[in-house]
């Protein structure tokens, strides 16, 4: 069995020791540990090249923050391979196993006592390209611009024109991230929908809305300048319509048996504190 590693960009000390120790435990239980050149070199070890890595890996590994594992889902997406979160960050809605807990973990791992969840994921079509998206999709006016007006059509109906700063279109993953901070709903992970929650918006009147994952959605802006942001890392400038659908495959996250989701939102967010 191999694992293939990826580290958060920032990769300090603290990061090369944990993986260091990590990498023992896997190898000690006959996983072979591959690592990606580029995270490999910001410790001072060699790797491979990481889409090699992501073809002979049978399941991935992001060692750092929920970014760390988000920026690894969408850049691995073509090779549909399971990815472990390995915590390392401050947050922790997506990598819910500690370093210190990882030797327990891969002990039922390997008797199969883990579940792996399927995410929903946005395919986008933009200038005869194809990129995904594993929590958002964010059209967002430029910085020197006062508004900007976004149409929005499903294969339904058109559907409506945003006014404001821009819009969000969210997966349930991808729920507790911008989309909340913008007043959208919290959506269980595990279903399949499009949030789409406006940043800012003219009237008060534009409510976030949650519709089903079958629609597709094409968006056009008006503007000139306009961005297009996938998962908060990429950012392209809008010269094209976006057309936007659920992906055919889903991504899949190893998570332990344990794990429930609302105990996690408790946690992060302190429901039922005082």
């Amino acid at each position: 069995m191999k694992a293939g590693f990826v580290l958060k960009p920032k990769a300090d000390e603290k990061i090369k020791r944990d993986f260091l120790e990590i990498k023992k435990i896997f190898e000690k239980n006959n996983i072979e540990v591959l690592i990606d050149t580029v995270c490999a070199k910001l410790i001072g070890l060699l790797g491979m090249d990481f889409n090699k890595m992501c073809e002979e890996a049978d399941f991935l590994v992001a060692l750092g923050g929920d970014g760390t594992l988000i920026s690894l889902t969408r850049r691995s997406y073509r090779y549909h391979k399971p990815i472990l979160g390995i915590n390392a960050g401050k947050l922790g809605f997506l990598t819910d196993i500690n370093p210190e807990n990882i030797n327990e973990f891969i002990e039922k791992f390997l008797k199969g006592e883990y579940r792996i969840d399927e995410r929903m994921v946005i395919e986008v079509e933009f200038n005869n390209n194809l990129l995904y998206a594993f929590n958002d999709v964010v059209i967002s006016k430029d910085i020197n611009s006062s508004m900007i007006h976004i149409d929005i059509d499903t294969n339904e109906a058109h559907l409506n024109t945003y006014h404001g700063d821009g819009l969000i279109i969210s997966t349930p993953t991808g729920s507790t991230a911008y989309n909340l901070s913008a007043g959208g709903p919290v959506v269980y992970p595990l279903t399949e929908s499009f949030i789409l929650t406006p940043i800012c918006p003219h009237s008060l009147t534009q409510r976030p809305l949650v519709i089903p994952s079958k629609f597709k959605i094409e968006a056009k802006v008006k503007e000139d300048f306009a961005k297009m942001i996938i998962d908060g890392q990429e950012i392209f400038d809008i010269n094209s319509d976006i057309k936007l659908r659920k992906a055919k495959y889903p991504a899949k996250l190893i998570h332990r048996m344990e794990r429930n989701y609302f105990d996690v939102l408790r946690e992060k967010l302190h429901w039922g504190e005082g």
